[in-house]
């Protein structure tokens, strides 16, 4: 039986945005912290974290998430922050301002797909962010000067038309996504 590792995202291809998400990125980098970047083109709102799942009920949950129900909405992605948090941190994320509402109604919808699917639910509470980075060392104090100085920085707007079924290849050089299945707003 073969295995894929999967989660359901909203992906990141606005120009504009992408491009402002590049230039903290690279800030990132010039602030001496050891940091491991996402590649631009694997930007993304992780709305459910799947893991490994059995390629049958892969293609099952596929088929399930055309249910969904979501119209066009906008995202502002606002404010730079951490997990745990900016004095230890491990993820840099970008946080989002308007449009957290419409991206928590359609993370529920998602979790309840999966759950009819027999997918355990998350333990974890949901907070709509994209990261960025992860740490590789200790963070530096221009590091956590810089997580600071952009708490509230305006990102830029992005328009969420779709919702994807992404497949994730871990390799030496980083994750390779793949689409598995995509759901467009009605």
């Amino acid at each position: 039986m073969s295995y894929l590792r999967t989660f359901v995202a909203v992906d990141v291809e606005d120009p504009l945005l992408l491009s402002a998400l590049e230039r903290v990125k690279s800030s990132l980098l010039s602030s001496g912290a050891q940091v491991k970047l996402v590649e631009q083109h694997n930007m993304h709102f992780t709305l459910r974290f799947i893991g490994e799942i059995p390629q049958a009920l892969a293609l099952e949950i596929s088929r399930a998430l055309s249910a969904l129900q979501f119209q066009r909405f906008s995202v502002e992605v606002r404010g730079l922050g951490a997990f745990p948090n900016t004095f230890d941190p491990r993820v840099i994320w970008a946080g989002v301002g308007r449009g957290a509402e419409e991206m928590a109604s359609l993370r529920e919808q998602v979790e309840r797909i999966l759950r009819s699917k027999g997918v355990p639910p998350e333990r974890e509470k949901f907070v709509p962010h994209l990261t960025l980075a992860r740490m590789k060392g200790r963070a530096t104090p221009v590091l956590i000067k810089l997580l600071q100085e952009l708490s509230d920085y305006e990102f830029g707007v992005m328009v969420v038309e779709s919702v994807r079924l992404k497949r994730s290849t871990l390799t030496p050089r980083g994750p390779i996504y793949e689409t598995l299945a995509e759901v467009k707003a009605r």
